[in-house]
């Protein structure tokens, strides 16, 4: 194994991620194919990093421990909101019968679907659309996957999950209400939903930093990363 993804693991099982089908997992997918060029060197850092579109690569511990609390079993069906680099769609497909992801910007889904196809990784369904919307031709689903914060869980969601379907999602404020903080002064919680015959359980589980998720599918334009924008 790659010395960087043995120190990875090490971090994940230092930090408390102890399921082994998780660890597995995250130790086959190549995280630098889903890291932009910039930032390759840093690649198994246990740190999130920027990819185009003002997206971002969760941390490998949040993408461990997002993936652990859905308790996957290999016969399930999984849908992801929010696809960005392709990496937690790669770590998951590992673990289910299929992933269905949906992004709303074209070019990251484009650039996710090639690396899907480099790696030989053949369960998992892209759409490009409002992740708000679910996808309700798919639907039911055994797991639900946000990867954008919201404020509030969308009840259409909720409703494309199986009985006894858990959702997971980072809930709370947006990073961008509050220019003048720090993200270290966001507190989103990441929120497990579980669906009953009566309806929805809620457990409050981490703090966790994650994008906005927005409404709408963004028009045709620049989708350069920062650091590439000149003076």
């Amino acid at each position: 194994m790659d010395p960087r993804v043995e120190t990875l693991i090490a971090d994940l099982r230092h930090e408390g991620i102890r399921d082994a089908r998780v660890l597995d997992a995250i130790a086959s997918i190549p995280r630098e194919v889903f890291v932009d060029t910039p930032f390759t060197h840093a690649a198994y850092d246990n740190t999130a990093l920027p990819i185009a579109c003002g997206q971002t690569i969760s941390q490998p511990y949040v993408v461990a421990y997002m993936t652990a609390a859905l308790a996957l079993a290999p016969s399930m069906r999984v849908l992801e909101i929010g696809t960005g680099s392709g990496y937690q769609s790669a770590v998951l497909s590992r673990l289910c019968r299929r992933v269905y992801t949906i992004e709303r910007h074209k070019p990251l889904l484009n650039k996710a679907e090639r690396r899907f196809r480099d790696l030989r990784i053949e369960n998992v369904v892209t759409k490009a659309g409002d992740g708000h919307l679910g996808w309700p031709e798919q639907a039911p689903f055994d797991r639900i996957l946000l990867t954008a914060a919201t404020t509030e869980v969308p009840l259409v969601l909720l409703n494309q999950l199986t009985i006894g379907g858990i959702l997971l999602a980072p809930v709370g404020p947006q990073p961008n209400s509050y220019p003048a903080a720090g993200p270290e002064s966001i507190c989103q919680l990441l929120t497990k939903m579980i669906r009953s015959e009566t309806g929805f359980h809620e457990e409050r589980l981490i703090p966790v930093v994650f994008v906005p998720m927005v409404a709408g599918v963004p028009e045709a334009g620049r989708v350069g990363h920062d650091w590439e924008r000149k003076p």
